[in-house]
């Protein structure tokens, strides 16, 4: 009988557990924290309309209201997701898909 593949995220589990030195420095990475930017939607202005922006101006967007949120890092997106509202009254972002390539980018 064959041995089965592991999956990547059995792979990982592993390489979490493996003790050995060379592997401390891959585990010491896991608690860096990155920034997470939340686009909603982007806007060209020329320098003159910035100049005449005043409270409660409105800058129109590129996006609907009910289109998907991208979640950046470091100028790749590793996921879209759509706003909701936290139990506590906050945004937050509920994923609903995640990039191909994403795990590359940040594991």
């Amino acid at each position: 009988m064959s041995n089965p593949e592991k999956t990547p995220q059995a792979q990982a589990d592993v390489d979490r557990r493996d003790d050995s030195d060379a592997n401390e420095y891959r585990r010491s990475i896991f608690d860096v924290q990155v920034m997470l930017t939340v686009s909603i939607g982007q806007a060209r202005l020329s320098v003159s309309d910035i100049l005449e922006l005043r409270p409660e101006s409105v800058v129109p967007l590129t996006s609907r209201i009910d289109d998907p949120v991208e979640l950046v890092i470091d100028n790749k997106i590793i996921a879209r997701g759509e706003l909701v509202e936290t139990e506590d009254g906050s945004l937050g972002v509920k994923i609903t898909e995640l990039e191909e390539q994403a795990g590359d980018a940040i594991g």
